[in-house]
């Protein structure tokens, strides 16, 4: 919740007619809020990677906590940025609409009710389960002496996160149903904050308690979570909620919830699922490979996380309401814009991850145990991963659309033709680019999804302004090009000025690289009169002067 606006008195209910565009100014607005928040977040997140690379590289240890924190992970994304938000804020914002918000709170009391008791299950089975689950993930880990082993010991510390996530992300999902996005964007930074700390504190102490060095990050990962729920519940309790205990598997609104979140669930799951098999090919690949993959993705999804996910949140809300009063023309209208505003900014992302990939590695990571050899691994796989960025963003609008319209199995189909395509993709590219092919593999099918999904939601919504769409496409691709050309250019007279920059050389260089290609960018923007270009700007100014 933003300190400008107070909240409104527990008791009143939600008007039975409320706007249907975004709140307080747009959808470009209400995104460059959440944006503003994931920023602040996403680059603690980069802070922490960076302090794990610094004490422990991409060797073994690392390697262990990545694919022990892959199957609690898998949910943190799925619940936090997908499924969860998808399946609630819908339900949740009609029955806020037409009944009320004491209604709407015995709503998500159930829903987080039967989280904890489903993620706890879920949890309890999978630490006793976690040899089996862990061997299977990662099997060529029992050719190094004591990384199975480590592997199995950091995923059963890990696995209640599942159950802390989940009812982190009910918070969330109620949070953005009152269109307050800043708080839920903002929690995930208290993960990073525990996960930095525990570092630091717990990292020296754990030999003396015959722990491995690594176990200190296992108990960060808890910390965070818990700390993911207090933030966002103390900003409900503002609101007029409070949890107590309540679960009636009959009630309708939890019943069309889970009903929508098991497909969900598995439209959501491409990227993690793919995610997964990446995790299980990469360990074959010899040590350093889990570890490259999984720094590159995280760069990846830096612009995801930041303005695809700010955008489809901002959005989910305004056609839920649409959705609810059958305003297809005003859904389309939403869609479109949010699509428009998500190329405008992924796909100059995309070719700035690409031309500058090892630079920003070699910023971000490079110190410590970090060599240039991890830096040039982690480069290369984050080229390849680069080109899903435009895929994932798109994913992370239009699953939600279909489930405001009411299904679900559409994109639960389209994910697992996805999926398909995604293993038969790296099975036929590893062989020749190893470890590369994976994250090349990845981004081909996420584009794919995305593609599939646009196909399928045009005709529910009476079209997409397609040409609108491919206008703003064309024009942002030229302009995304003449930007990817002149940094390049200026990075190899760089480089050649300096064939061994040290980290302020590195810092100076790729911050004026990075100037250069926006300036490049505004003026072909104006130059080709792209007007999205223009609104994005405006909303990223606007919110920095605040």
């Amino acid at each position: 919740m933003k300190p400008s606006e107070p909240a409104a008195p527990a008791a009143a209910p939600v008007s039975s007619s409320p706007p249907t565009g975004a709140p307080r100014g747009g959808l470009a607005r209400s995104a460059s809020i959440v944006g503003l928040a994931t920023m602040s977040s996403r680059l603690l997140g980069l802070a922490r990677d960076s302090v794990l690379a610094f004490m422990f590289g991409a060797g073994n240890a690392m390697d262990a906590f990545y694919v022990a924190f892959r199957l609690p992970n898998l949910l943190r994304d799925l619940f936090a940025e997908g499924t969860m938000s998808a399946a609630f804020v819908p339900t949740f914002t009609r029955r806020l609409t037409q009944e009320g918000r004491e209604p709407a709170w015995a709503l998500g009391r159930q829903l987080i009710s039967a989280l904890i008791v489903i993620t706890g299950v879920v949890a309890l089975a999978g630490i006793l389960l976690a040899e089996p689950l862990t061997r299977l993930l990662a099997e060529d880990f029992g050719a190094v002496p004591g990384k199975l082993e480590l592997t199995i010991s950091l995923a059963r510390v890990m696995l209640p996160f599942l159950t802390l996530v989940a009812v982190a992300a009910a918070c969330m999902g109620m949070l953005n149903s009152l269109n307050r996005f800043f708080m839920p964007a903002l929690s995930p930074a208290m993960f990073n904050v525990s996960v930095i700390i525990c570092a630091f504190l717990l990292v020296p102490l754990m030999p003396g308690l015959g722990l491995a060095p690594i176990m200190a990050i296992a108990v960060g990962v808890l910390v965070g979570g818990l700390g993911q729920i207090a933030l966002q519940y103390a900003a409900l309790r503002r609101e007029g909620f409070s949890y107590r205990p309540a679960l009636d598997p009959q009630d309708p609104g939890l019943r069309t919830i889970l009903r929508l979140m098991g497909p969900g669930t598995v439209a959501g799951a491409a990227a993690q699922v793919n995610l997964l098999v990446n995790t299980y090919l990469a360990a074959g690949e010899g040590t350093g490979a889990v570890t490259w993959l999984a720094l590159s993705f995280r760069l990846m999804y830096l612009p995801i996380g930041v303005l695809g996910v700010s955008i489809a949140t901002a959005a989910l809300p305004v056609l839920s309401r649409q959705a609810a009063r059958d305003e297809f023309a005003g859904m389309r209208s939403t869609v479109s814009q949010g699509l428009r505003l998500m190329l405008v900014l992924m796909v100059p992302a995309t070719v700035g991850l690409i031309v500058l990939a090892e630079p920003i590695v070699q910023l971000i990571f490079e110190r410590g145990q970090f060599t240039s050899l991890d830096t040039r691994g982690t480069a290369l796989a984050l080229a390849c991963y680069a080109p899903g960025i435009i895929g994932y963003s798109v994913v992370r609008l239009t699953v939600p659309t279909f489930y405001a319209l009411g299904t679900s199995l559409t994109p639960a189909y389209v994910s697992i033709g996805s999926m398909a395509l995604n293993v038969v993709l790296n099975l036929a590219l590893v062989p020749a680019l190893g470890y590369q092919g994976l994250a090349l593999g990845t981004a081909i099918a996420a584009l794919a999804n995305a593609t599939m999904l646009l196909v399928l939601l045009r005709p529910r919504l009476g079209g997409l302004d397609g040409a609108a769409l491919g206008t703003c496409l064309a024009k942002i691709g030229v302009a995304s090009g003449v930007m990817g050309f002149v940094i390049r250019a200026a990075h190899i007279w760089a480089t050649s000025r300096w064939p061994d920059p040290g980290f302020v050389t590195i810092a100076v260089t790729l911050g004026a690289e990075i100037t250069l290609g926006i300036g490049v960018l505004a003026a072909m923007a104006a130059v080709l009169r792209l007007a999205e270009f223009k609104t994005a700007l405006l909303q990223i100014t606007r919110r920095r002067q605040r």
